[in-house]
């Protein structure tokens, strides 16, 4: 009786053991998963709490070369033919005007809102967004349209770029 008490207990010191060991072990690897999950803030804590810093990885980084011999050979009206067949907004304005909130209302059928310019003034056309040209207001088939009376000069048309 005394052999299979202690045959039971070194049984129960190895399970202990074993079952340490297997809890250490899942510690280990959920404290590793943790610290591939946190945020390089959280890292960089961790590593100035426990002194030890790691060293980032630092690599060149590598680019294709863009640059083809055909591309720098080609005449600038060459490469513009790319661009012909983008679409660009083109709005033309008769006026603007300010209301209230009550007067915009109040519009019905047959209301008149006055503009800020006057009959027969150049109205704007504006292509993406940008004053490009002045004309006055044409029927064309029964259509609207403007007649270009004034191109805006490039230099003025290159100042308007950089603002929005």
């Amino acid at each position: 009786m005394a052999e299979e008490t202690k045959e039971k207990q070194v049984l129960e010191n190895q399970t202990e053991e074993f079952m340490d060991d297997q809890w250490t072990e899942e510690a280990d690897n959920a404290t590793r998963e943790e610290t591939e999950q946190s945020s390089p803030e959280e890292q960089q804590q961790e590593t100035s709490e426990t002194g030890a810093e790691a060293e980032p990885e630092i690599q060149k980084a590598e680019f294709e070369d863009f640059k083809s011999d055909s591309a720098q050979n080609d005449p600038p009206g060459r490469r513009i033919e790319m661009l012909l067949d983008v679409m660009l907004p083109v709005n033309i304005e008769l006026g603007r005007t300010k209301m209230y909130i009550k007067e915009i209302l109040e519009l019905e059928r047959g209301s008149i809102v006055e503009l800020d310019k006057l009959a027969g003034e150049p109205v704007e056309l504006y292509i993406n967004n940008k004053k490009m040209a002045e004309g006055e207001v044409v029927v064309v088939d029964k259509h609207f349209g403007i007649r270009i009376t004034n191109l805006d000069e490039p230099a003025d048309r290159l100042k308007t770029l950089g603002s929005e």
